[in-house]
């Protein structure tokens, strides 16, 4: 795909992401993603060799290897959202090797699925393409539904099944976030023991982070504020969901409620309405970018699934991230229509005139 296609695909919005220049946290205080980031970044950290192997495993694979950026298949939608929501779109994917195909064929760089289906094919596959282990969920069966992230995998046995990373979501703001941060706190400390990397799939929940009819999990401000806690428990990849608006501190600290602590220049200097600058904001919540944000592809709408991952994938770039974490748009449609989406969001990262904004 050619920046020409690029630009098609965006339509009416190509100039105003393509052409957009920061004026709040300047490019040159993130350390962008790069065929040297390793070398760069990690080397000067407390990671062991086997760790930084592992990580620069998955940056030397696929379409976007070399390139210090990530395209990363992600499924466990099979129980965060029940299997037969999730694969009766295309029921081939209730068999995880298929999963993995996908996952190579895309030229991904890596694939996230759960221990059990990783567990059932790791002889065949592991040395073919980095498995990441996804170890918790949010298991949908209970009822009354609930959410909660509980451990599904031990860490020892990712490491035996050949794993590169293990995955995890902490529930942020939840009445659980504590005892999670806490386990994801220890799996992660282990896992970069035995020589794997980690990645905190790094979200919030909480219905009172709903206001005033505005869903505010989404906003820049907290979900910074959960990269940073992601970050401090020493994820090294953060994978998060695009912000859609800001100011999620300003609308729950009230004078009946006080919440958090806040600065008004996180909406006057350091952030701005654009997309970009307030995925930048994320972004430098993640260290300034020595941990790399990957943002979520989010869910698939159908037609208009090519122009929202390309989208994403601009926005992301161009405020400095590393890389999208892709799954629905991807498995939930024939296998050739899969890889097709997940090599036009490659394309945007190898495309040279997209560039840091």
């Amino acid at each position: 795909m050619s920046i020409n296609n690029i630009v098609s695909l965006l339509g009416d919005k190509a100039d105003y992401l393509l052409n957009h220049e920061s004026k709040t946290i300047s490019k040159s205080a993130i350390h962008v993603p790069g065929g040297d980031f390793v070398d760069r970044i990690w080397v000067h950290s407390d990671r062991n060799p086997q760790v930084l192997r592992n990580i620069q495993a998955m940056y030397n694979t696929g379409r976007l290897a070399g390139t210090g950026y990530l395209s990363i298949l992600p499924v466990d939608q099979g129980i965060e959202h029940s299997a037969g929501a999730s694969f009766a779109k295309n029921p081939i994917y209730f068999d995880p090797e298929n999963i993995i195909e996908l996952a190579i064929e895309g030229g991904c760089n890596a694939v996230a699925t759960t221990f059990g289906g990783l567990g059932m094919v790791a002889r065949k596959y592991a040395h073919k393409i980095p498995f990441i282990v996804k170890v918790n969920h949010n298991e949908f069966l209970t009822y009354p539904n609930k959410f909660d992230q509980v451990m599904f995998a031990n860490v020892k046995s990712c490491w035996d099944l050949g794993a590169a990373a293990i995955g995890a979501t902490i529930y942020f703001g939840s009445d659980e976030s504590t005892r999670q941060l806490q386990e994801v706190s220890e799996a992660f400390q282990y896992a970069h023991e035995l020589g794997m990397s980690t990645i905190l799939w790094c979200y919030l929940r909480n219905p009172a982070f709903k206001k005033d009819g505005v869903d505010y999990h989404l906003s820049a401000d907290l979900t910074g504020q959960a990269n940073h806690l992601g970050v401090t428990i020493e994820a090294d990849i953060i994978k998060q969901k695009l912000p859609e608006n800001n100011g999620g501190y300003l609308a729950l600290n009230t004078k009946e409620s006080a919440y958090g602590k806040n600065d008004k220049r996180i909406y006057d200097e350091l952030t701005s309405s654009h997309p970009i600058d307030l995925c930048r904001y994320q972004v430098a919540n993640c260290y300034m970018g020595r941990a790399g944000l990957i943002n979520s592809g989010g869910a698939s709408t159908g037609a208009a699934d090519l122009t929202e991952a390309v989208t994403t994938a601009v926005i992301n770039k161009r405020a400095g991230g590393m890389g999208l974490i892709s799954g629905r748009k991807a498995f939930q449609r024939p296998m050739n229509e899969g890889v097709a989406i997940l090599n036009a969001i490659q394309d945007v990262y190898l495309t040279k005139e997209v560039t840091i904004a």
